[in-house]
């Protein structure tokens, strides 16, 4: 039988099968042995097999190919991935420019993971609510900078906004993955989405200006309009992983673009003589925080170590 794992708690996954039940099973005994380089060698968003037996028990024994998925290197562990979804039609990755502070670097390096697994982001910048002058500013650059390379942006108050149909639209039929850190508003926007949902929402650290983790495993919700949201833990970090050197340029749209008119073919964009990307840059065709979140990832992969990207 076949089934759609919706949720991982570690020990076990909720299954929603063919016939519409929900069963939790467990990984079968051998599964493990398979060559996964991962925490998690099944996902939320997988179709797996699973077998029952007559004691009432289910077991996953397979997992269909996937058409992508999302990874990132395991925190504690650094040769393995963990996998935080699969078989997504789209992301949207939920920041604050405050309350708490979304980097760039952290922006960035979901957003080049995503491209590496051919998965459309859009950015919800929320909390505008709560934002001064100064922050309005910071958040109008953040928006530029990220519509001008491709990116949809929208502005947003997860706890005022009273007309939430244009998210609506986007997630009619699809399955979408909503990331982001502790406390951006995964959690509370997505109750005003799926009022029957009722996940735990909790007020960031003031002291800290960090959020607290309230998502404690990975899950998808049905929408009524159809379609799901996979609603994930808040990440803190996004280290890379299973990308080689000359590949990352290829995840930045605008790097990709003017690295074809580099002397080298194999231009790290560093210090190479005729390096068109250098020169892009210094005529600020490139942003400087993209090029700075460019170079964390390279230096991700020659020092063979992972590093806390917040």
């Amino acid at each position: 039988m076949k089934g759609l794992v919706v949720k991982n708690t570690g020990s076990q996954y909720r299954i929603k099968t063919e016939d519409n039940r929900f069963v939790d099973a467990k990984l079968k005994g051998n599964f493990r042995l398979k060559d996964i380089q991962s925490t998690n060698p099944v996902s939320v968003g997988d179709i797996v097999g699973i077998e029952e037996n007559r004691d009432g028990n289910a077991f996953i024994h397979e997992i269909d190919d996937r058409k992508n998925y999302i990874v990132r290197r395991s925190s504690n562990l650094s040769k393995q991935s963990h996998i935080i979804a699969a078989n997504i039609d789209r992301a949207f990755l939920i920041a604050t420019v405050n309350y708490p502070v979304t980097s760039t670097v952290f922006i960035d390096r979901f957003l080049a993971t995503a491209e590496a697994y051919s998965i459309p982001v859009s950015l919800f910048f929320n909390k505008t609510d709560r934002y001064n002058e100064s922050d309005s500013e910071y958040l109008n650059a953040m928006i530029h900078l990220y519509e001008t390379i491709g990116y949809p942006c929208y502005r947003l108050s997860a706890v005022k906004d009273e007309d939430l149909t244009f998210i609506h639209r986007l997630l009619k039929d699809k399955i979408t993955l909503f990331s982001g850190h502790s406390g951006v508003g995964k959690s509370t926007l997505i109750n005003r989405l799926i009022p029957k949902a009722n996940q735990k929402t909790q007020e960031i650290s003031e002291y800290h200006n960090k959020g607290m983790h309230t998502t404690t495993f990975s899950e998808m919700l049905e929408l009524p309009e159809g379609g799901y949201i996979i609603d994930t833990p808040g990440i803190k970090g996004f280290g890379v992983f299973d990308m080689e050197e000359v590949e990352i340029s290829h995840y930045f749209p605008e790097i990709f673009k003017f690295s074809h008119d580099c002397r080298f073919n194999n231009c790290s964009h560093r210090k190479e003589p005729g390096c068109a990307v250098l020169k892009a840059l210094e005529e600020h065709h490139i942003s400087e925080s993209r090029y700075k979140s460019y170079l964390s990832m390279l230096d991700d992969k020659n020092e063979n170590k992972y590093r806390e990207a917040q």
